[in-house]
C-alpha cells in the first residue's frame, strides 16, 4: 500500500498545471528576471582607479615604506592597480584639488602623513584606509627592526645595519605574504546571495507540494480524503506516503533549478558539491514540513492554505535578503533570532557559508537549526493529523 499510495501521490502532484508552475516554472522565471537586473550592477559598482596627489618633500623623500607602497599601488602593470599619482608641490596640489582633478592629496609633515580632501566620498574614504594601514604596517616594522636591533645588542654585536636589518624584515613579510594559500572563492560577488535565496524560496514553495499531499488525505479537503477515512489502510502509512511523494516532486524541481542556475546564469556555488547537496536535501525537506504543518492545524479551504504557504514563504525570503541583502545583515546584527528560526535564512546563510568560507561551524549551524525546524514542524502536524475526528462525511 506505501508504494502505491507514493506511485499516486507522484503522479496526480505532476499533473497539477498550477502546482508544476509554481515549483518547476516560476523560480527560473524568477532567476531569469533576476540575472537581467543584476548582470550589469557590480560592473557599475566596481572600484575604479582614480587620481590622488602627494606632496613631494624632504619628509617624504625619507618614507621609503610609503613610496614602496604608492609605487605598488599606482603601477598599470598591477591588475590591483588603484592610484593614479602626482607628484607636486602643495601649490600645484591645492590647484589640482580645487580643479576637481583629484580625489584629494597626501602632506608628510614631521614624518606624520597628512590628507587633505575637498569633499567626503567613496574614494576618499578610500585613501584614508589605505593610509591607515600603511602605517600600521610601518609601526609593526620599526617595532621589528626595534627588537632586531637589540637582540643584537644583547649578543654583543654592535657592527649591525639598521637599512639591511629594515630590508630583512621587508623581504622576509614578503615570503609570508606569498606563502599564505589562498582558500577564498575565485568570483566573491555580493549579489550571489540573492540567487540563494531564489533556491530557498523554492524549497519553500515544495511546502505546497507536501500542502497538497496532506489535504489529499483529509475527508473535509477531498474526495479521495473521504474515502480514505472509512478505508481500513493505516492513515499513518498513507500520510507517510504521501509526504515521501510531494518531497521527491519538491526535489525534481529544485534540482532543475540547481542546474539552471549553474549552467544557464553561472551562478557560483564553489567547489564543496557533497555539501551543496546535503543542504539542498535538508532545506526542500524544510520545505515539506512546513506544508504539511500547515495542512494540518489550519483549518481552511485548500486556496487559503496555499495563500498562507505562500505568503510565509515570501515573506521569509524577503527577511533573507531576497529584496536587498541589507535587511538580512541588520537583522542579523540586531535580532539575531530571527535568522536562527527563520528556514530561508537558513538555506540562503548555508550556501553562502559553502561559497565564502573554508570552514563548516557556519554551515553545521544552519543544517542543525534546519534539523529543529523539521522535527518541530512534523512533530506538531503529526499530533494534530492523530487527533483528527469527523461527526460526519
Amino acid at each position: 500500500m506505501f508504494i502505491h499510495n507514493l506511485k499516486y501521490t507522484v503522479k496526480i502532484l505532476f499533473k497539477n498545471k498550477v502546482l508544476i508552475f509554481w515549483m518547476f516554472a516560476f523560480p527560473i522565471i524568477l532567476g531569469i528576471f533576476f540575472h537581467m537586473a543584476f548582470e550589469n550592477i557590480e560592473k557599475d559598482e566596481a572600484l575604479q582607479v582614480f587620481d590622488i596627489a602627494v606632496i613631494d618633500n624632504k619628509e617624504y623623500q625619507n618614507q621609503t615604506i610609503y613610496q614602496e607602497t604608492f609605487k605598488e599601488l599606482s603601477d598599470k602593470k598591477n591588475k590591483d592597480q588603484l592610484f593614479h599619482i602626482h607628484f607636486v608641490n602643495k601649490k600645484e596640489a591645492n590647484q589640482l584639488l580645487e580643479d576637481n582633478e583629484i580625489e584629494g592629496y597626501v602632506l608628510f609633515n614631521k614624518q606624520e602623513p597628512q590628507i587633505v580632501i575637498k569633499e567626503n566620498g567613496m574614494e576618499q574614504t578610500i585613501l584614508q584606509f589605505v593610509m591607515d594601514e600603511i602605517k600600521q604596517n610601518k609601526r609593526m616594522i620599526e617595532d621589528l627592526t626595534k627588537k632586531q636591533i637589540e637582540d643584537e645588542i644583547q649578543q654583543g654585536n654592535y657592527n649591525f645595519n639598521v637599512q639591511q636589518i629594515v630590508h630583512d624584515i621587508l623581504q622576509k613579510l614578503n615570503n609570508q605574504e606569498v606563502s599564505l594559500k589562498d582558500t577564498s572563492s575565485s568570483h566573491l560577488s555580493y549579489m550571489q546571495i540573492e540567487y540563494y535565496t531564489l533556491i530557498a524560496m523554492a524549497c519553500m514553495y515544495g511546502g505546497m507540494l507536501g500542502l497538497t499531499a496532506i489535504n489529499n488525505q483529509l475527508a473535509n479537503m477531498s474526495a479521495k480524503g473521504k474515502r480514505v477515512s472509512v478505508s481500513p489502510n493505516k492513515k499513518g502509512i498513507l500520510v507517510l506516503s504521501s509526504a515521501l511523494g510531494s518531497y521527491l516532486v519538491s526535489l525534481v524541481g529544485l534540482a532543475i533549478l540547481l542546474i539552471f542556475l549553474k549552467f544557464g546564469l553561472n551562478v557560483e556555488f564553489g567547489s564543496q558539491w557533497l555539501y551543496i547537496i546535503i543542504l539542498s536535501l535538508v532545506g526542500d525537506l524544510a520545505g515539506i514540513s512546513m506544508g504539511i504543518f500547515i495542512a494540518s492545524v489550519f483549518r481552511v479551504s485548500e486556496q487559503a492554505k496555499t495563500g498562507i504557504n505562500i505568503a510565509i514563504s515570501m515573506f521569509f525570503s524577503v527577511l533573507s535578503g531576497m529584496m536587498g541583502v541589507t535587511l538580512k545583515y541588520v537583522i542579523d546584527k540586531n535580532i539575531p533570532i530571527v535568522n536562527l528560526i527563520n528556514p530561508n535564512n537558513l538555506i540562503t546563510d548555508g550556501f553562502y557559508a559553502l561559497y565564502y568560507y573554508n570552514t563548516f561551524n557556519r554551515y553545521i549551524r544552519d543544517i542543525c537549526c534546519l534539523g529543529v525546524f523539521i522535527i518541530v514542524c512534523l512533530f506538531i502536524s503529526f499530533r494534530a493529523l492523530r487527533r483528527e475526528r469527523y461527526d460526519y462525511i
